[in-house]
């Protein structure tokens, strides 16, 4: 006879609610402060409904802030205030009952905390809209769909900046003001096969038109995908800044003098990367940058998300590793622009006229040759 599978574990994990965040029981505890005592409202300084993150206490703070407060001697013998809040919350939350408000002020432990409570919600819903911002960032930085996918993700990039901003003056900073957890400042990119093309044909083309090599101080190795293409543009660049005579051949030349030759990658490999150009090295020089520049702001919004995931973290810390992090996006943002500015009426022309302008894409794929290193 089969055995019965035992479902009892499975029927606990599909009930098992989740335990409530710190904020939920300083929420309740406010709101109990307050139920109790109205006067202690003014020990809530700044605090808005917007900050509760439970949607039935955001409802009772707003009645408590609209209503006005009862005379203290009659507030301690009857409960005709407290049903008035309740009468004025309840449209707006259903679930809220005369029981749970009672419950509520015997669930607070001082009323006279109340400020401390309101600093744990303001807290809180820093974090949250920290969070927030975040992930927006990382969802465009990742969407493809748009028609700018660069412009959008340095909006949403604008936008966190702008609420760090105004976190700053809400709270007082203090030593030790970096975020506990620090995530890793590396991340491996992953690059599809027409990413790697477009490198190759950057290298390609730059090769065959070094002149417009020193119009892109703007690209940098660490843009590259792939270490290999990375380690070449810096062989070119080498080349071109020392003034040297810059073709295949000498590329080759300063590869073996920077220990890229080995017995898996042969010099006919990278003579085969080098050596067939279409297009413009800017063209491709700016497809590189722009992948560059959405893979630091997802690496910006994911080390964001994870400080904001560490609740040990302060607000101060959250705002001060934040900050750092956008300041590593907007270096490459500096060179972003520069990359996409308006050329200079005195920009000397291109030594050869043979090769497609810089709009001009050149054919989906490289040749089969110039595929042989990654």
């Amino acid at each position: 006879m089969p055995d019965t599978p035992d479902t009892t574990e499975d029927y606990d994990d599909l009930y098992r609610v989740r335990a409530p965040k710190p904020v939920y029981y300083a929420e309740q505890a406010l709101l109990g402060a307050l139920l109790l005592e109205p006067r202690r409202l003014a020990d809530t300084g700044t605090l808005t409904a917007g900050h509760f993150d439970n949607h039935s206490h955001a409802t009772l703070f707003t009645a408590i802030r609209t209503l006005p407060a009862p005379d203290p001697a009659d507030h301690a013998k009857d409960t005709v205030w407290l049903n008035k809040v309740l009468e004025h919350a309840r449209p707006h939350a259903r679930g809220l009952s005369a029981s749970y408000i009672h419950g509520l002020i015997q669930f607070c432990p001082q009323p006279k905390h109340a400020a401390a409570y309101a600093r744990m919600i303001r807290a809180d819903h820093a974090r949250r809209t920290l969070r927030l911002h975040a992930e927006r960032l990382a969802h465009t930085a990742t969407d493809a769909t748009g028609p700018n996918p660069a412009a959008a993700a340095l909006v949403q990039a604008d936008a966190l900046g702008r609420v760090l901003d105004d976190l700053v003056g809400q709270f007082a900073p203090h030593p030790g003001s970096l975020p506990r957890s620090q995530p890793a400042t590396t991340v491996a990119r992953h690059g599809s096969a027409e990413d790697l093309d477009e490198e190759r044909l950057l290298l390609a083309t730059a090769t065959a038109y070094p002149a417009e090599v020193q119009q892109m101080r703007w690209l940098a190795a660490e843009d590259f995908i792939s270490p290999l293409h990375a380690a070449l543009w810096q062989c070119v660049t080498a080349l071109v800044h020392r003034g040297d005579m810059v073709d295949p051949v000498t590329v080759l030349g300063e590869a073996q003098i920077r220990g890229l030759i080995t017995d898996a990658l042969t010099s006919r490999d990278l003579m085969a990367v080098v050596s067939t150009p279409a297009g413009s090295p800017e063209y491709w020089g700016e497809n590189v940058l722009r992948r560059a520049l959405l893979a630091r702001a997802h690496t910006v919004a994911t080390r964001i998300t994870a400080y904001t995931d560490d609740l040990a973290n302060t607000p101060h810390q959250l705002i001060t590793g934040s900050r750092r992090a956008l300041a590593d996006l907007n270096t490459l943002r500096t060179r972003w622009r520069h990359a996409t500015s308006p050329v200079p009426a005195t920009r000397p022309a291109r030594a050869s006229a043979t090769a497609a302008p810089r709009a001009g894409p050149p054919p989906a794929t490289a040749p089969p040759a110039a595929r042989l290193s990654r």
